[in-house]
């Protein structure tokens, strides 16, 4: 299966306020960029910056990875996705994902219930209701009663589901457009792909460290890695890809309430794995290794390091 080659970036941009990003983002498609992907978690929403980028960007390819299906509604998500690919026509992409139970319960008062079902259900809802179906339909996991779109997009958008495991990414290919993942290497882009299947688009973030000092990049990617790790599913996702002894240390102090300690017990070989650092020719080739590999959608998340800044790297780091 052809597909056209990407190479995307995250926004917004970290240290710069939203207003101040203009600049490059317009610079974006002419530096070999292709796409832009959002990230929410506590900071800034996955959508506004990709409103302001559906007009500054020019033809970049736009996405949300990931608005998560329980803080918003289905009609809610529905009306957002159609106002995107109305601003960004044949050029938005709806990427949705369960989150974690910390966002969903504990931020947002909210049951992180049947996460498989729910997503499922959401990717069917979605699809009949970007068509500008009417739907009324009993799912699983919630009911619709007669909502329609007054304003359903002329160039639907794609859909696209986070996923780390098999069922997640086998989900991905039958309903959704593509599938998201991220803290992978490139060695496991093949176990990905195997379960996604050759004719889903697969789509990765990849946090990117630019800097020639080894430790530093390391430290920096250890406090990454473990704020993500110690969460069950990307630690199951870890030990379907091979690294479950690797990373049983970290476990075991976080579960202890030893923090500190589970971040020092990652070792070097797993941080090295997953997060790209070097040089900026070093981290082009490294990210491109994923392409290599099988990844369709590399998405550069530039992590800062002392001394490296964020646009200056978005310049050097895109595609030679």
């Amino acid at each position: 299966m052809t597909r056209v080659p990407r190479w995307g970036i995250t926004l917004p941009l970290h240290g710069y306020p939203l207003a101040d990003q203009r600049q490059i983002i317009t610079e974006l498609a002419d530096l070999g960029y292709t796409d832009a992907w959002s990230a929410e978690l506590n900071g800034v929403d996955a959508f506004t910056p990709l409103v302001l980028a559906s007009q500054w960007a020019g033809p970049l390819r736009l996405g949300t990875a990931i608005a998560p299906i329980y803080t918003r509604g289905p009609a809610l998500l529905a009306m957002t996705a159609a106002t995107m690919a109305e601003l960004a026509p044949g050029r938005f992409v709806l990427g949705i994902g369960t989150s974690t139970p910390v966002v969903v319960e504990n931020w947002n008062a909210i049951a992180f219930d049947a996460p498989y079902q729910r997503s499922r259900d959401l990717l069917r809802f979605l699809r009949a209701a970007l068509a500008g179906e009417k739907v009324s339909r009993r799912y699983e996991t919630f009911a619709i009663d007669g909502f329609r779109l007054e304003r359903p997009p002329e160039n639907a958008s794609g859909l696209a589901l986070a996923a780390l495991r098999p069922g997640m990414l086998r989900l991905a290919a039958a309903e959704a457009d593509a599938a998201i993942t991220n803290w992978l290497s490139p060695d496991d882009v093949p176990t990905v792909r195997g379960a996604a299947g050759e004719n889903c688009e697969l789509i990765a973030r990849i946090f990117v460290c630019p800097t020639t000092d080894t430790e530093t990049a390391r430290a920096i990617g250890r406090r990454l890695l473990t704020g993500y790790l110690t969460v069950p599913a990307y630690a199951a996702f870890h030990d379907w890809l091979g690294r479950g002894d690797l990373l049983r240390p970290m476990l075991d102090a976080w579960n202890s309430g030893d923090r500190r300690g589970a971040g020092a017990a990652i070792p070097d070989q797993v941080v090295d794995d997953l997060v790209v650092h070097g040089d900026f020719d070093q981290c082009r080739e490294r990210v491109d290794a994923y392409r290599q590999a099988g990844l369709d959608t590399p998405v550069i998340m530039v992590v800062p390091a002392p001394g490296v800044d964020t646009v200056e790297a978005i310049r050097h780091l895109a595609p030679a």
